[in-house]
C-alpha cells in the first residue's frame, strides 16, 4: 500500500481518523530523548459527505505524502473475536481461521480481511494450546475505505483498530512481568485492554458513553460508574481463569476531562487493584503540542496518538 515510495518520509506514524464530526490528524515520532514525541495534532470538521474533499484539501495543504499514514477503524466496521489457534502451520493459519469463525460473522466469508494476533502463552505450561485474536472486516468495506484515500491522493500504509492503538500506549505503561489494564472512553462506550509485555490480551467494550460518564445528574452518573463496575469485576474474573499466569499491576483511566476523579475514587473503593489516572504529558513529549497537555483534548486524540505509536516502520 506505499504510494510515494519515492520521496523521503517524515519519521514516525500519522494517524488520520475518521469520524463523524469530522477528521483528526495526530502524528508520533518514534523517539526523541527517551519518550515518543507528538509533532503535530489537528482536527478537520466535516459530516461524512464531505469527507473525500476534505481529505484532498489536507492532503494538498500538510503534503501527507511525505508521511507513513494510518487509518483507524471505527466500532462496527469490523470484528474482534478471541479463539483457539489451530493446529496448523503459520502459513495457514489466515485460512484456518477463516473457516472456523465463518458462522459468526456478520458478512459473508468470502469477502472477509481477516488478520490474525497471537495472544501470550504460559512459558510454564508449553504442552496448553495458546489463543489469539481473529480480526475481521468486510472486504468491501475496506476497499471503500482504500478508494476514499486513493482518491485523496493519500498513501495508506496501515489499517488499525482501537484496541491495537490501545495496545501500543499501554505497553509503554507496563510493569515488567506484571499485566496492566487500561480504562478508555468516548462516545461509542467503554473500551477495556488488557496487555503483558506489550501484547493484548483482552478487549472489552461496555455500552457506557463519555456523555454518560460526565453528565451532571448525579443519580444517572452513578448509575453509569455502578455498570462500569460491574463489568469490570466480570472482565477480570474471566481474565484470571484464562490467564492463570499473569497478575494485573493496575488498572488505568485514560484522560476523558470533567468526572475523571469522581469514576477513579468509585473504582478505587469497589475494585480489588489500584485505579490511576493516566497523563500522557507524563508518557509522550508534548513540547510541540502544548494545548494537548489539558485532559479533554487528551482524550478526543487519544485512539489516534495510539495507533500513531506503531511498532512496524515501512521502507522510506
Amino acid at each position: 500500500m506505499g504510494l510515494f515510495s519515492k520521496i523521503k518520509k517524515f519519521d514516525g506514524w500519522l494517524t488520520i481518523n475518521l469520524q463523524v464530526d469530522g477528521i483528526y490528524l495526530v502524528h508520533v515520532k518514534a523517539m526523541v530523548g527517551n519518550k515518543p514525541q507528538v509533532g503535530s495534532v489537528a482536527f478537520y470538521p466535516c459530516d461524512p459527505i464531505q469527507r473525500g474533499k476534505t481529505l484532498e484539501k489536507i492532503a494538498h495543504e500538510c503534503h501527507l505524502q511525505r508521511y507513513q499514514c494510518t487509518n483507524l477503524l471505527n466500532p462496527g466496521e469490523y470484528q474482534l473475536l478471541s479463539v483457539e489457534a489451530p493446529n496448523v502451520p503459520n502459513d495457514e493459519l489466515k485460512t484456518a481461521v477463516r473457516w472456523r469463525i465463518k458462522d459468526v460473522l456478520d458478512f459473508p466469508v468470502d469477502d472477509a480481511v481477516i488478520d490474525v494476533l497471537t495472544l501470550p502463552s504460559d512459558k510454564n505450561t508449553p504442552e496448553r494450546k495458546s489463543g489469539l485474536f481473529a480480526v475481521a472486516a468486510s472486504g468491501a468495506s475496506i476497499r471503500q475505505r482504500q478508494e476514499l484515500f486513493e482518491s485523496a491522493h493519500v498513501g495508506l500504509s496501515a489499517i488499525d483498530i482501537p484496541e491495537m492503538a490501545q495496545r501500543n500506549l499501554s505497553a509503554l505503561l507496563e510493569t515488567p512481568g506484571r499485566g496492566l489494564a487500561l480504562l478508555a472512553c468516548d462516545n461509542a462506550g467503554v473500551l477495556l485492554t488488557i496487555t503483558f509485555e506489550g501484547e493484548l490480551c483482552l478487549s472489552r467494550r461496555f455500552d457506557v458513553t463519555l456523555a454518560q460518564l460526565v453528565q451532571l445528574d448525579v443519580g444517572q452518573r452513578s448509575t453509569s460508574f455502578e455498570r462500569i463496575t460491574l463489568e469490570l469485576q466480570r472482565s477480570f474474573d474471566h481474565f484470571e481463569s484464562q490467564f492463570r499466569f499473569i497478575a494485573v499491576s493496575k488498572l488505568l483511566l485514560a484522560p476523558f476531562g470533567d468526572g475523571a476523579g469522581d469514576l477513579q475514587a468509585y473504582l478505587s473503593a469497589n475494585l480489588y487493584m489500584p485505579v490511576e489516572t493516566l497523563r500522557l504529558d507524563g508518557l509522550l513529549d508534548l513540547s510541540r503540542v502544548p494545548d494537548l497537555r489539558q485532559p479533554r483534548p487528551q482524550q478526543v486524540f487519544f485512539s489516534a496518538i495510539g495507533a500513531a505509536l506503531r511498532r512496524e516502520a515501512t521502507p522510506a
